[in-house]
């Protein structure tokens, strides 16, 4: 849509096409031939775009919740950009999710209408956002790992998820960059925002092993062609993760000897922070199901 000025947007009678606003949008595969490939287990590719749609939804959130407390001007639009980026992945990725399994349920029933551990986002992007130092260290991990599976998905047998992974590979590519660049800026910078910085890698280290398990619905998925297995990024991640680190003058975490058994998001294990999130994500559709405005 365009308009010749900034007060067309929102003038009543451009009511229709003013998207951002209310309900009632268009289906995101529309058009689309939705139909599961032969040879491909409908449930076990369903249950995979959800892992890989939760993700993008509960990491878009987190990052919405900058609004009016990022540091600057600029970074409130980047971080708002970046959340709308995901949460279109997200729409997407549940879409398909919902006409893989065929049982009618929608994006809206997906997003909106399951409690915490029917969710099977890793335990990363849940995680509360603590200080601007630690957000920009989670997008800085989150998006390096998530790129590196985006682009291999993009070959994926099957079409409509090769089709999302090859739109999202370039806003990805552009949130990990965006990340890289701020880490560097605060790992290098005062010794109190490298302090902080360094902190919030070594809070955040422990989770990125969740990224790397390979789950059994990715390991079948991945035999087939359709999914990909995330044990096989790591190294690209870790040879990204070295060049931000290098540069940043910030340390690897050293691995923690006794540490506690992680969460696994995939298998619907979270943190309480969750359901927290949820709550608030979810209040307004769950107050009113099915109403439009």
């Amino acid at each position: 849509m365009a308009f010749d000025n900034a007060l067309g947007a929102i003038a009543e009678e451009n009511d229709e096409t003013r998207w951002a606003f209310g309900t009632g949008f268009h289906d995101p595969l529309a058009g689309i031939d939705t139909s599961v490939p032969e040879g491909i287990d409908r449930r076990a590719l369903a249950a995979y775009c959800l892992m890989l749609g939760d993700d993008a939804l509960i990491m878009s959130h987190r990052l919405q919740e900058w609004c009016t407390h990022a540091p600057e001007l600029e970074e409130e639009v980047a971080l708002a950009n970046i959340a709308l980026d995901l949460l279109g992945q997200a729409r997407l990725l549940l879409s398909r999710a919902g006409t893989a399994e065929n049982e009618g349920r929608t994006e809206d029933d997906l997003a909106y209408f399951r409690d915490a551990e029917e969710f099977r986002n890793v335990v990363l992007a849940e995680l509360p956002n603590g200080d601007f130092a630690h957000s920009t260290v989670r997008l800085l991990l989150f998006a390096t790992w998530r790129l590196a599976v985006l682009h291999r998905l993009t070959t994926s047998r099957d079409p409509v998820l090769a089709a999302i992974a090859a739109k999202s590979v370039k806003e990805v590519a552009y949130h990990r960059d965006h990340a890289a660049l701020w880490t560097i800026r605060l790992g290098d910078g005062t010794p109190l925002s490298h302090e902080r910085t360094q902190n919030a890698l070594n809070t955040l280290w422990p989770h990125t092993d969740e990224l790397f398990s390979t789950h059994q619905v990715e390991r079948e998925l991945a035999a087939a062609g359709v999914a990909v297995d995330p044990s096989g990024v790591r190294e690209e991640f870790e040879t990204v993760l070295d060049e931000v680190l290098t540069k940043s003058t910030l340390q690897r975490p050293a691995p923690v000897a006794a540490a506690p058994a992680p969460l696994t998001g995939r298998d619907g294990e979270h943190s309480a922070s969750l359901s927290d999130l949820l709550a608030e994500l979810q209040s307004v559709a769950r107050a009113h199901p099915g109403a439009t405005w």
